[in-house]
Parts: structure tokens; sequence; C-alpha cells
């Protein structure tokens, strides 16, 4: 595959390199400090940061408005949208305002229903899709059109990405869901984060036996666990998510000082393995309010010196 965008991100996996991202989760006020903060914690380790789209159905400042501020410090973003909160004119909208600012990496979403947030009364809009929104986004860059028809003038050149559970039940349906998302648009995966690598691995398998893994980027997603207690709440509590019951004892079975090396040594490993399997393209480290280890992540897992681009 060749870039066809601006893109680093794009550009790195490109060139045949292990492509890394990190999130950046936008503050629970208007302190342009916090971003700035968390984004220093990560310039020099990954290709490119996310920006979460009011996580959780949680108000937070904008991803638009935290990408803005991530370009100003020369980092590159990738812009989440989710369709929750947006109709279609509203989603065109703060796609040509990410373009405006040369922001070259967009997410789509569905986004968290409203009952997980701080507003459980606020509206549900999924005026389109997720899918619909790769084709929209896809139709506004390659086309230069808006849904309407109607020309645009300077198009967005965005690298365009989508999330993928590949342990969402039922299993089957999975390789196939990929395969839509890849035909509605996506030219990147970031996957949810990995516990159960066997499960992750047949995922794969079955993704290059269709042929998808030749057709878009696949980045694995991991998330180190800074706790027992953390561990057995994503197995427990969190939906979509597969944590084995040996990774479960593992971190209980180490003590509790060391526990959040424990979870990083369990993060690096991951990676490792994942680093030799055909198919894979990237990593998405997901440290949640934890930026501060990503450093040291992709340091211990081999992926350090980030390559440069054009």
């Amino acid at each position: 595959m060749s870039a066809k965008t601006p893109s680093k991100l794009e550009k790195v996996m490109a060139a045949g390199h292990l492509g890394v991202t990190s999130e950046c989760g936008p503050p629970r006020g208007s302190d342009p400090e916090v971003i700035r903060h968390k984004a220093e914690l990560l310039k020099d380790c990954v290709d490119a940061i996310n920006v979460t789209d009011n996580q959780t159905s949680v108000v937070r400042t904008s991803s638009l408005a935290t990408c803005i501020h991530l370009k100003l410090m020369g980092l590159e973003p990738i812009l989440q949208m989710v369709t929750r909160d947006r109709n279609r004119i509203a989603l065109q909208s703060d796609i040509l305002g990410a373009a405006s600012f040369d922001i070259a990496n967009v997410l789509c979403l569905s986004g968290d229903h409203q009952s997980f947030g701080d507003n459980p009364q606020g509206q549900n809009v999924h005026d389109l899709d997720s899918m619909q929104l790769l084709w929209t986004v896809r139709k506004m860059r390659d086309e230069g059109t808006f849904l309407g028809g109607d020309e645009i003038k300077r198009p967005p050149k965005m690298f365009v990405g989508a999330a993928a559970n590949p342990f969402a039940d039922p299993f089957e349906i999975r390789v196939p869901r990929l395969a839509k998302k890849i035909e509605a648009g996506a030219e990147f995966i970031q996957s949810q984060c990995i516990y159960n690598l066997e499960k992750f691995e047949e995922w794969i398998r079955q993704a290059e036996d269709r042929g998808l893994t030749e057709k878009c980027y696949i980045m694995a997603g991991v998330t180190p666990f800074k706790s027992a207690g953390m561990a057995k709440y994503m197995k427990n509590r969190v939906p979509g998510m597969d944590v084995p019951d040996d990774v479960v004892k593992r971190m209980a079975d180490t003590p509790k000082g060391s526990q959040a090396e424990e979870g990083i040594n369990i993060c690096v490993e991951t990676i490792q393995r994942l680093k030799e399997l055909k198919g894979v393209s990237g990593f998405h480290i997901m440290a949640i309010e934890w930026e501060e280890k990503v450093p040291e992540i992709v340091e211990r897992a081999g992926l350090m010196p980030r390559p440069e681009t054009d």
C-alpha cells in the first residue's frame, strides 16, 4: 500500500515500519496546559496521537479543539469523531474545520451510549452510523463533494480509520464486520485492547485469509493494567473486553506495590509477541491517564527510535 495523504502515520506504515499511536484524553475543563502536558509526554515516542471525543459520554474539551492544540505544537493528531452527538451537517462541518488546520487523520466511531456518561438524559443523534461516516469522509476526500453533491473547495486530505473489537460476541461476525468497514473506506484499524492473544491471532489469521490485511493497516491495541483491581474490573465490568483468567491471576499474585510494573510487563510482552505476527502494522497504546508510561513501553518493546518521514 502506498501513502495517499500527508499523514505521517500513513507514511510510516506505507514504508513498512510498525506504526505507533497513543491517546490524549481532553480535560474536563478548558485549561490548555493539561493538553500540552500530556502531549509533551508522548511527542517523541509515537507517530500520531488520538484525541478522544467525549469518551464514555462524559463532557470534555472538544476533540477538534484539542487536535488543534496538538497541531500548533508541531505534533500529528488523530481526530476521533463519534456519530452519537452530531448529524451529517455537523460531521461534515467539523471535517472541514479539521482540514482547515491540515489535520491529516480521522478515526470514525459510533461512540459510547449516553447512559454511561454524565448526561444520561442526552439524546443520541446517529444520523449516520460509523460506516456511513467512513464513506462520507472518503467521498469528501476522493470525490471532492459533500453528501448533498456540491463541490468542496479544498477537500480534506485525511487518512481514514476505524476501530474494531475482535473479542465481541459473536466472534464469527468479527472479520465480516471488519471487511464491511474496509469496504466503507477504512484505511487503518485500531483494535480493542488485547489480553486474549490467541483469539486476536485467530482474528488476524482470518482477516489475512480474506486479504483484508493487504487492503488496510491493522494496529493492535494495548492497555497496561495499573493494578489487579483494574484487571478484574475490565474483565467483569467492561462490555466487549476479554481478559483471560490467567492474566487476572498473574496480576493478583503480584505484590500490590509491584502490580503497576507487572501491568507494564504484560503490555510489553504483548507487543513483543504481536510484532512478529503477520498482518499487524502497528500498535495503539491506550495508557488511560498514564501517559508518562508510554515512552517506557515503546522503548522496552523495541519500537524506538521512531522512523523519520518526509
